[in-house]
């Protein structure tokens, strides 16, 4: 199989969404549909026209990998979205995600990238903490259920400083 990263298109839009669900779902981070993930639906005025980018990952023609880079502040760059489909996990398409946003950050003069992962997703924190990401604090999202119960979701915030 042929992997191969390329930028987003508007065709891609269905593609994404479904990739960003089913990956959250598999880690038992999804937390619905909400003000949370609004820019997973507006990608080019979120990332593309605004100093980022959003890449997508193929094999043979199928999206099953996606990462974004948004820009936060002077200097300042976040890695968002970043998604690999189960069944393409442990391939290095993470690896080769993660390594293309951080080069297109430098050429885009970033010197801080920063990012959130939740405790749920243990293979991202592995990938973060192996690419020289520290983790520097960590949060809470919360959702309120259809029920009215709260449900949180620990988040660690990790940052890198661009050589």
């Amino acid at each position: 199989m042929e992997f191969r990263l390329r930028r987003y298109t508007p065709a891609d839009q269905a593609a994404v969404e479904q990739l960003h669900v089913a990956v959250l779902k598999e880690t038992g981070a999804y937390l619905g549909r909400g003000p949370w993930d609004d820019d997973v639906y507006a990608i080019e005025e979120h990332y593309l026209n605004s100093g980022g980018e959003f890449l997508i990952g193929e094999c043979d023609g199928k999206i099953v990998a996606m990462g974004a880079l948004k820009r936060t502040g002077e200097g300042r760059a976040e890695i968002k979205r970043m998604r690999v489909l189960p069944q393409y996990q442990g391939r290095g398409y993470g690896q080769r995600l993660l390594q293309a946003l951080e080069t297109r950050a430098r050429a885009l003069g970033y010197r801080l990238l920063h990012l959130d992962t939740s405790v749920l997703q243990v293979a991202a924190q592995h990938l973060y903490l192996k690419n020289g990401f520290r983790e520097v604090g960590r949060t809470f999202y919360q959702q309120r259920q259809p029920s009215g119960e709260i449900q949180p979701l620990e988040m660690i915030l990790y940052e890198k400083p661009l050589l």
